[in-house]
């Protein structure tokens, strides 16, 4: 057999029966972000799904016929919400990914920065804590403003460069929550213990929205652990078909939420919570010492800030938020994690707020992981339809529930907003102004 026949049969034994289970009804087209501003079937979920199909029967190569549409996939997963007979799309996604990196991997086309990037900074939980005190020095000694005034980082990036705006304002690295401790609750009675799920990207840009995240438990009468050896989800590593280092974060991460007994593993990250639910997925054949019963407990635990919360209901708001909110879900956390009207009940419980439903609020922002940095243009035309909505209603704050959506949402304050004041937040920091905890 030929390189490509082998991978094409490789291909095959991984998805053939989950792409057959599609039967091309088209319910998913206009649940479908990319199909809706590409206009084109192979942008569409079936249309992937074809072509997949194909891929694995040896009709078409995998990187010269599916590499680009598959790449021009958001992942939202809106399709599998909209899909009568529940094909796992995200699941030949990520399949497809991985074997499109094999092939890669094999040619002279290898991805040598992206693998960097992926096997040996997002892991790096000392390089990331690196960049970020970097990153807050530069904040502090005003190169940021010199850089901005003088537009560096777009003459030297591009377009990218604009997203340099988007940086949130960064806290002393004081406020960064230590792993290996345990964080009594403030609350006089006790209601349950946790775990929090610090991530990588919250961890060292927005460890502002992590400190939130611990205070609001605390208060809500929440002992929470931090285990000290937890690392990246791989969430990224996993939607950009790195499954191997995926597997292995999520082997980590088993291994130190072990170390202690609680009731949930909270995660303020709608993409962190859905690649932690679906641990079992990618880990099934319970190798080693993750044996299915562990893999199994770890992801029922897994729950989103705004779930515990709201189930606990003892938070008490102390100022009145006298604005005009509207809130952007993200695609992982209700598509996935099937969280959809919580965020938005916490938001309306808050004294003085007055809340406006976006428009076409279950559509994607596009962020996408690191979709809006390999595909900007594609990604802005999709944010750009988004701000119309925004636009229309024109509120104070967006709320969102995810890093990724919080930086895509400010870079379209930025780009398409006829308010430049408007300003993108995350569910953490609302509630924590209503009860007064502050930085």
């Amino acid at each position: 057999m030929t390189k490509q026949e082998n991978a094409a049969a490789e291909l095959k034994s991984k998805v053939y029966d989950k792409v057959n289970s599609c039967i091309q009804c088209g319910y998913c087209l206009p649940a479908c972000p990319t199909y809706k501003s590409m206009e084109t079937e192979s942008a569409s979920p079936r249309g992937r799904i074809n072509l997949v199909k194909m891929a694995a029967e040896g009709k078409i190569d995998i990187t010269e016929d599916l590499k680009k549409p598959i790449d021009l996939c958001l992942g939202c997963r809106a399709c599998e919400i909209a899909c009568p007979v529940n094909v796992p799309y995200g699941s030949i996604l990520e399949d497809a990914k991985e074997m499109i990196k094999k092939k890669e991997d094999e040619s002279k086309k290898k991805p040598y920065m992206k693998d960097w990037l992926m096997n040996s900074f997002f892991t790096n939980s000392k390089m990331l804590q690196v960049s970020s005190n970097l990153l807050y020095l530069y904040q502090e000694t005003g190169l940021q403003k010199i850089s901005r005034k003088t537009k560096l980082p777009e003459k030297i990036l591009g377009n990218i460069g604009k997203m340099e705006k988007t940086l949130p304002t960064m806290p002393s690295p004081k406020y960064r929550i230590k792993k290996g401790q345990m964080y009594k609750a403030k609350n006089p009675e006790t209601k349950m213990t946790v775990a929090l799920f610090l991530g990588c990207i919250n961890d060292s840009l927005l460890y502002k929205v992590n400190y939130y995240t611990l205070e609001l438990l605390r208060l809500a009468g929440c002992d929470v652990y931090i285990p000290k050896n937890q690392g990246c989800c791989g969430a990224l590593h996993a939607h950009q078909g790195y499954m191997d280092t995926a597997k292995q974060l999520a082997s980590d991460n088993l291994n130190a939420f072990e170390e202690h007994d609680v009731q949930y593993i909270v995660t303020n990250a709608g993409g962190c919570g859905a690649i932690l639910k679906e641990y079992n997925h990618f880990l099934k054949d319970g190798t080693g010492s993750n044996s299915k019963s562990k893999v199994d407990e770890f992801t029922s635990k897994i729950k989103d800030i705004s779930e515990v919360l709201y189930e606990l209901d003892t938070l008490k708001f102390e100022k009145n938020i006298n604005k005009v909110v509207t809130y952007q879900p993200s695609c992982h956390l209700k598509n996935v994690q099937k969280v959809d009207a919580i965020p938005e009940k916490l938001i309306k419980s808050i004294s003085g707020i007055t809340y406006v439903e976006l428009p076409d609020k279950d559509s994607c922002c596009a962020s996408g992981g690191v979709y809006n940095v390999i595909n900007y243009d594609e990604s802005m035309k999709i944010l750009s339809g988004k701000f119309q909505g925004v636009n229309h209603i024109q509120p104070d704050l967006i709320v969102t529930s995810n890093p990724g959506c919080l930086l895509q949402m400010s870079h379209g304050v930025n780009e398409f907003s006829h308010d430049k004041q408007a300003k993108s937040i995350h569910l953490v920091e609302l509630l924590a102004e209503a009860c007064r905890i502050e930085i």
